[in-house]
């Protein structure tokens, strides 16, 4: 079993905290990929929206994530030993599992995998940012 990512917000004002702290960094990215793409001034104006920018930086919270990474095994004697509500995602009957769950909150989300790690700490992270923080921050 381990952890990957490096941020697990011990209370909602943490977890707003970061949120709030990763506008600017958003804002850079992309203008910075909005140069790489060519666009004109005029485009820029048109086409990135704080929309643009809010997706940018919810996707920014959610990579930094950390989330664990273990076996069933691990993940069932983890389980037994929670009182967190799980809604794991995926089929019940592979080896591996990848698991979210704030200390804030009652709720925690999980992935299952065969093969695919990087792919399921992904769905995870989107899965943990919409499910547990979209309404906290």
């Amino acid at each position: 079993m381990e952890t990957e990512g490096q941020f697990a917000p011990p209370t909602v004002a943490a977890a707003r905290d970061r949120y709030e702290s990763l506008g600017s960094t958003a804002q850079v990215v992309v203008k910075e990929v909005a140069k790489a793409m060519g666009l004109s001034a005029d485009e820029y104006r048109e086409r990135v929206t704080g929309e643009v920018v809010e997706t940018a930086r919810d996707v920014l919270f959610a990579e930094s994530l950390a989330v664990t990474v273990g076996s069933r095994e691990e993940f069932d004697e983890w389980r037994a030993g929670t009182d967190h509500d799980i809604e794991v995602i995926g089929a019940d009957n592979v080896d591996n599992v990848v698991w979210h769950a704030p200390d804030f909150a009652d709720e925690a989300v999980a992935a299952t995998y065969q093969s695919e790690r990087d792919a399921a700490v992904g769905t995870l992270r989107r899965q943990a940012f919409g499910r547990l923080y979209r309404e906290v921050v």
